[in-house]
């Protein structure tokens, strides 16, 4: 890669771990549902007007739309306001990696390699021992919707798996279409018809800068340089880069929310950076090893 795409990649990597203190600064002002909603509105506007939509089937499209927006993230932005810290919410939705291995297994009949399989006994192992940590009620249900936000990232891959080769950014930005108006309507059986009134009685520009962020940079400018990149380079080359988000986003969490994690859970987060590191190396390294 060249020094500018490296720069290029390591700003859409810290976007993408920003995006989780953005979360947290905008559901203390903006009920999660109603967010998510407006998330999804900012995304696909105005940009849906001057980006030709993908050619994938409808059916497709609709099913990413629901399983990322209404799925996804509606769950992590509620667990995020329940509490879920926003550092460590960017590791555990690393699991994706492993709920997608499963998933292509039971429905695109892909078989997982030896490495990954351990790589995710390793990363589930770490889920564990971050359990015991939170294992109080009121902490435990955050964190088991940030593995379910995890889950459902992984149906959106296995989706994104079965459009084929596609121009990502027209699909993450035609399939916001998909998410608001089932999201408001979330919003307004859990949260109430007063969540709107609410949100604009007392939102300041920290949850609007909150809401255009998660809207624009993150999603549309995260999504398309992520989309440049691939383009440049083979995907082998660019998705470890993944591996820093959740660096990104623990650090950005303790420098800007004061985040600090227990020895419990730097202890789990280790197992899982482990798990990732194996799921996204160890497949290089047994091939390397079959060719000597």
């Amino acid at each position: 890669m060249t020094p500018r795409d490296i720069l290029l990649v390591l700003a859409v990597v810290i976007v993408w771990g920003v995006n989780f203190v953005a979360i947290r600064w905008g559901v203390d002002e903006i009920p999660p549902l109603l967010l998510t909603a407006l998330r999804y509105a900012v995304a696909a506007l105005p940009a849906v007007f001057f980006i030709r939509r993908p050619r994938v089937a409808l059916g497709i499209l609709v099913a990413y739309g629901l399983a990322v927006g209404v799925g996804q993230f509606s769950l992590l932005f509620t667990a995020i306001k329940l509490g879920m810290p926003a550092g460590l919410s960017s590791l555990v939705m690393q699991l994706q990696a492993f709920f997608t291995i499963a998933l292509a297994v039971m429905f695109l009949g892909e078989r997982p390699g030896l490495a990954q399989l351990f790589g995710a006994l390793i990363a589930f192992g770490g889920i564990g021992v971050i359990a015991v940590e939170r294992m109080g009620g009121a902490a435990l249900v955050p964190f088991l919707m940030t593995i379910a936000a995890a889950f459902f990232w992984g149906v959106a891959n296995v989706v994104t798996k079965k459009a084929g080769r596609i121009d990502m950014l027209a699909f993450v930005v035609w399939s916001s279409l998909v998410p608001p108006i089932p999201l408001y309507l979330l919003s307004l059986a859990f949260e109430g018809p007063g969540a709107v009134p609410l949100a604009l009685s007392q939102v300041t520009i920290y949850g609007i800068g909150s809401l255009l962020f998660i809207g624009w940079i993150s999603t549309v400018f995260g999504y398309g340089m992520w989309s440049v990149l691939l383009g440049r380079y083979p995907a082998s080359t660019v998705a470890p880069f993944t591996l820093l988000v959740p660096i990104a986003g623990i650090g950005s969490a303790a420098l800007l929310l004061g985040e600090r994690i227990s020895g419990y859970e730097l202890a789990g987060s280790a197992l899982v950076f482990a798990g990732l590191l194996l799921n996204v190396f160890g497949p290089r390294l047994v091939r390397r090893r079959a060719s000597v």
